[in-house]
């Protein structure tokens, strides 16, 4: 399916240099507000108190947040969970570290009975800060693994050189992610996580659209340059790339704009992820692809000699 049909193939790999300069800018930036700044964690990772609580009417989650700040509790996390009526207020162990388990909730219940006398607590769980760790490393392992997989997939699919140009690409949208989190200090939980996930293997769909075309175009287009197949081949998936990245990001952007806090960070990571997908797929992955030699003879192997003399 086209929406449209461009009859002259656009020069991207002309302007490799330049957006290979700015991918490694934007990847030195984000490098450095990663080791500078950090992440910042949320409970899911750095451990706290879990409380649910139930209202009688449906809950104003702003003012249940303004509720928290005014006993200095402006870092807790609050969405509802299940219905309009259930609140789930997260507690970051590092604040009010001289409260915890029943005295940190009802340290809370009294900041919230001061509005409204009818809320009750339903339950309280304190999530340990080695609960944490645990989700640290498993969630670097998930990346290592997803990143090895793929590496793999594309070798044994295309060659080693797409393989090793797509994870280039792949990580590179990562870590600009992560630099964005970092520069705004906004909240990594484990859906922001899931997300990242989720472009790792969004970003190497649009590569292995681009790489596929470029394998067909080097058996189609015998005389052409290496330049002039990726460029066509780019050019020529642009109508679908148009289609799914659209399509995508609307039901992303309804997230980010209607699904609330909880799903604020999910959304944010999710958008950066695609519109960098895009960005890495065309001019970050296909320059280095060429960089790395590709050739016809990687796909389509010379003739020896004893099938040579053979009628």
């Amino acid at each position: 399916m086209e929406l449209f049909r461009i009859k002259r193939d656009i020069p991207f790999m002309s302007y490799g240099r330049y957006t290979t300069t700015i991918s490694l800018a934007t990847f030195l930036l984000a490098v450095f507000f990663l080791a500078t700044k950090g992440l910042n964690f949320g409970v899911d990772f750095t451990g706290g108190t879990v409380i649910e609580v139930h209202y009688a009417q449906p809950a104003d989650l702003v003012k249940v947040r303004e509720q928290l700040s005014a006993v200095d509790m402006s870092d807790a996390l609050v969405q509802n969970f299940g219905s309009s009526h259930d609140v789930l207020i997260q507690v970051p162990i590092k604040q009010k570290q001289d409260l915890a388990g029943v005295k940190l909730s009802e340290h809370v219940m009294d900041g919230l009975r001061k509005h409204d006398t009818s809320v009750e607590i339903r339950r309280v769980e304190f999530v340990g800060p080695q609960v944490g760790n645990d989700l640290v490393e498993n969630g670097s392992l998930a990346l290592m693994l997803v990143s090895f997989g793929i590496v793999g997939y594309l070798w044994l699919r295309f060659e080693w050189k797409f393989g090793l140009s797509a994870i280039i690409a792949n990580l590179h949208d990562v870590v600009i992610i992560l630099g964005f989190f970092a520069f705004f200090q906004w909240e990594i939980s484990l859906s922001v996580l899931a997300a990242m996930l989720a472009v790792l293997g969004y970003s190497v769909n649009e590569s292995v659209v681009v790489f596929d075309r470029i394998r067909e175009n080097f058996r189609t287009m015998r005389k052409a340059e290496v330049t002039e197949i990726i460029d066509n081949a780019i050019t020529r998936t642009m109508s679908r790339t148009i289609i799914t990245h659209g399509s995508t990001q609307m039901m992303v952007g309804a997230m980010l704009l209607f699904g609330g806090e909880t799903l604020h960070y999910f959304a944010m990571a999710l958008t950066i992820g695609i519109m960098f997908s895009i960005y890495s797929s065309v001019l970050v992955a296909s320059p280095i692809l060429m960089w790395l030699g590709v050739s016809r003879e990687d796909f389509i192997k010379p003739k020896t000699e004893a099938e040579e003399v053979l009628p």
